[in-house]
């Protein structure tokens, strides 16, 4: 017999030398969900929500499928709080999350912190409806953008005085062009006073243009730090955009990311990709400084890489080591949300049973109680006294009568209908004989040319073609109130050669 203690690989075929290492379900769905999620990271997925479920933990539990796979997703309440609509069954969505496994049953799924509708969402559609609307004014036309100062001796700055755009904005500015004058115009980037603020900045601008053109600033720099959609939407708005089209100096749009683009993009004069961007199109190049900002800049990246990745690799080493409690906390509460949802539908499922039950007692109850044999008699008893009343010769002769009046009604209607469809028939066909006439043509102000008839003969031969007669020949023309002898003289050009062919 085997020895049952641990034991070497060499009680397997083909394993020499090698331990057993023996698991409990648990520790392996453990160890599979920890390298799903090293291995995957945070994915997106695009499908079909299905199956969607929402207990009364506030945790949303759905699939995503697609036509030839299916995959579960959990969203926690902590994440989902946050999403701006309705998940229903059938909407495609995007679904930003990590891949993993819920240990307690060995499930694959996606835990999502993001979820949003698949295509053109409510802002990105007025976002697109502004922008062409715009567009056909002209207000992005290449042929109205202003070309920047190229040495500004005074610059003005419409953001948020606390954000890091204003930071990032000046700090380029101190190292490029420290003899600039630079005046911020405080406002709103996010929230329901951006808008309001934004234009009121850009106003207090044109108005100093037009009090002291000499002191007002140059040119403007109008922008903020990234965000999200909603975050930027600030600068969306038409009043903002209109705003910046009527603005008496050109202006810089730098609003978020690189990636970002907004409505003030297109209206303004340059576009920057980030603020800092903006602070070095907005200013003269200084060599030596830039020269000494792109090796400071590398020298930096290369730490912060070599730092990170030295993090990360500490990191990778705990993660194995050690599972975080919010993992655990999870699967745990995805397992009350699982037995919440069991119990639901099993008492669902057994009180629906018990109605349906209670019902059919109440049916056999009434069905079997004296009232209802007595009105069921009663039914009956009238029923037969109408089939009594039904066949009294009386009544049987009363409505033979009616009857007959009413067979010698329609006869008659018959009579006078079939006599006026023969009376139309009779006049279609006499109109139709009349179109059809040759002598319909001549009423109508033609002339039929034919030769002389023959003896005994009503008709000439009708004459089709100049070509067929000789001059001084004889011929008659028959018109509508008689018949004229005519000569002829010979042929004529005709001035409407396309005549012919319409003849």
């Amino acid at each position: 017999m085997r020895n049952a203690s641990p034991s070497t690989d060499a009680d397997t075929p083909g394993l020499p030398g090698l331990e057993r290492r023996v698991l409990t379900p648990s520790q392996l769905n453990a160890e599979a969900q920890v390298a799903l999620e090293e291995h995957f990271g945070v994915v997106w997925v695009e499908g079909e929500l299905s199956n969607f479920a929402r207990p009364a933990s506030g945790h949303w539990y759905f699939t995503l499928k697609d036509r030839k796979a299916q995959v579960r997703c959990a969203m926690f309440r902590n994440r989902n709080q946050r999403v701006r609509f309705r998940p229903e069954d059938g909407l495609q969505v995007l679904v930003r999350g990590r891949v993993s496994l819920y240990v307690g049953r060995g499930e694959f799924q996606l835990v999502a912190d993001a979820i949003e509708p698949a295509g053109e969402g409510a802002l990105r559609l007025a976002f697109e409806q502004l922008r062409a609307r715009l567009a056909e004014e002209g207000l992005f036309e290449e042929a109205r953008k202003r070309p920047l100062p190229p040495c500004p001796r005074h610059l003005a700055i419409v953001t948020s005085p606390t954000g890091a755009a204003i930071r990032d904005l000046l700090s380029v500015l101190g190292r490029r062009w420290p003899v600039a004058r630079v005046t911020l115009l405080p406002a709103a980037v996010q929230g329901e006073r951006a808008v309001p603020e934004l234009t009121a900045a850009l106003a207090r601008l044109a108005r100093w243009r037009e009090e002291d053109p000499a002191a007002a600033p140059e040119l403007v720099v109008l922008g903020r730090g990234g965000g999200s959609l909603e975050d930027l939407w600030a600068f969306n708005e038409e009043a903002v955009a209109r705003a910046v089209a009527a603005c008496p100096v050109p202006v810089v749009s730098a609003v978020g990311h690189e990636t970002d683009y907004t409505i003030t993009d297109f209206v303004a004069d340059l576009r920057a990709p980030t603020p800092s961007a903006a602070a070095e199109l907005a200013t003269p190049a200084a060599g030596d400084w830039w020269r000494s900002f792109e090796e400071r800049a590398r020298r930096l990246a290369g730490a912060a890489r070599r730092g990170l990745e030295a993090d990360a690799r500490a990191v990778t080493l705990l993660r194995r080591r050690l599972r975080h409690p919010g993992a655990l906390l999870r699967d745990r509460s995805q397992r009350v949300d699982e037995l919440e949802l069991r119990l639901r539908r099993q008492f669902g499922a057994r009180r629906a049973r018990g109605a349906e039950r209670l019902a059919g007692l109440q049916r056999r109850l009434r069905a079997a109680s004296p009232g209802a044999r007595l009105r069921r008699d009663t039914e009956r008893l009238a029923a037969l006294r109408r089939r009594l009343q039904r066949v009294d010769p009386r009544r049987t002769a009363a409505a033979a009568t009616e009857r007959v009046l009413e067979l010698s009604r329609r006869l008659e209607r018959a009579r006078e209908g079939g006599q006026e469809r023969r009376r139309r028939r009779l006049a279609a066909a006499a109109t139709a004989l009349q179109l059809q006439s040759p002598l319909g043509v001549v009423d109508r102000g033609y002339a039929l040319l034919t030769r002389p008839p023959e003896p005994g003969a009503r008709f000439g031969e009708l004459v089709r073609d100049p070509a067929a007669v000789t001059a001084g020949e004889r011929l008659h023309a028959r018109l509508a109130g008689g018949v004229l002898a005519v000569t002829v003289e010979g042929p004529v050009e005709d001035p409407d050669p396309a005549g012919k062919d319409r003849a």
